[in-house]
Order: C-alpha cells, then structure tokens, then sequence
C-alpha cells in the first residue's frame, strides 16, 4: 500500500491546525457574503432602472471585476493600497474587501438576470387588477425573483469558500498556508506527506461545500 503521508497530521495539533485553517476561510466567506448581498441586491435592482448613465458605471464596474482575477485584486487591495494611501490593510481585512467587491458585482448580475427573466404580463395584469406599484413588488415580482434568485446565490457562497485559497498569497493563515506550513516541516521525515495532507484538504473543503450545494438544489427541485 503506497504511503500517503497522513501520519504528519497525527503529530502535535496538526489536525486542529488545518481545522482552524479552515475556520479563517469560513469567517472571511461569511462576512464577505454578509456584506455582498445586500450590496447586490442594490446594484442588480439599479441595473433594472432608467438611470442610462447610473447603468453605464454599474456595467463598467461588474466587467471589471469579472475580468481582473481575484488574486490580481487581492495583490492590489493588500499591496498597492500602501504606497497609494498609506494604509496597511491586513491580510484578512484585504480579502474581505476583495471578495465582498467579487460578491457583490456577482450578485447584482444575478439579481438583474432575476428581475428581468419576470415577464412582463405579470407587471401589466397587476396593474389591471388594481395593484400599486409597491403591491407589485411585494406581492408578485419579489416572491417570483427570490425562488430564482436564492438557489443561485447559495452557489455563490460555494465558489466564494473555495476561491479563498487564494488569500494565502497575501499571508493569511488559513488551511493551504496550514497545509503548506505542516509539508515543510516534515519534508524531510515524510517526504510524501503532500499527498496526505492536501488530501484532507480537499476532504475539509468539500464537507464544507458539499451541505451548502445540496441546500441549492434541494431549492431547485422544491421551486422548479
């Protein structure tokens, strides 16, 4: 049987090591997307209006986000922020500006795909039935927008946890920067621990995600 270096992760607090490596990837997703949504929700409702040059900034903006990589914003945030304004962010605190700046422009374009897929016979029979224009909203269209809507955001949040694997490149001790720190230190006692080590890397990122995408489609199959 090959040996895949798995008795590192039995040596001193390993295992909590890599758990609590995980728990730093966890808070910054959750705060992120905490502070992505309701971001948004603004910007995608925004994007649905008449405001021709309010929509013109807001395209520029989720072009340019989904276009630059998020390490190339993480190295942006976390390096340039210093010498352009004289602020040292922290590791942590860079990643959450960058991936709530991620989130947020995702989630506008989804809310704007969710808002316009109503169709428009629904705004016209609400109105024939008397409606206002705030029962339409409440009643009909966020209720239709929202059974769209939260199964693909709750993927979001899934791509969210995983992309921060990144933030390892700025410092941040979560569970690769864990993972690689455990592989150095037993290079030469365990020169195959690599495989061992991310395997349960992988292991703690997909117990993590794998609740949250049955959550998503738990939700498509229920509003289908």
């Amino acid at each position: 049987m090959p040996d895949l270096g798995l008795e590192v992760l039995l040596k001193g607090s390993n295992i909590m090591r890599l758990l609590a490596g995980l728990w730093v990837a966890l808070r910054i997703s959750l705060i992120s997307v905490a502070g992505s949504i309701p971001i948004g929700i603004i910007l995608g409702t925004l994007m649905t209006g008449r405001n021709i040059v309010l929509k013109a900034i807001l395209k520029i903006y989720l072009e340019f986000i989904r276009i630059m990589p998020q390490l190339v914003l993480l190295f942006i945030v976390f390096f340039g922020s210093t010498r352009m304004f004289g602020w040292q962010p922290t590791g942590e605190v860079s990643a959450v500006i960058v991936f709530t700046l991620w989130g947020a422009a995702e989630m506008s374009d989804l809310v704007r795909g969710a808002l316009i897929s109503i169709p428009l016979h629904q705004y016209e029979s609400s109105e024939a039935l008397g409606l206002s224009k705030t029962q339409t909203y409440w009643y009909i269209i966020i209720p239709q927008t929202l059974r769209r809507l939260i199964p693909l955001s709750i993927n979001l949040i899934t791509r969210m946890i995983k992309t921060t694997s990144l933030i390892l490149m700025i410092g941040v001790v979560e569970i690769m920067k864990v993972a690689q720190q455990i592989i150095e230190a037993n290079r030469r006692s365990s020169p195959t621990a690599a495989f061992g080590v991310y395997l349960v890397v992988f292991l703690l990122y997909f117990l993590a995600c794998w609740p949250i995408s049955l959550l998503a489609k738990y939700l498509e199959r229920k509003w289908r």
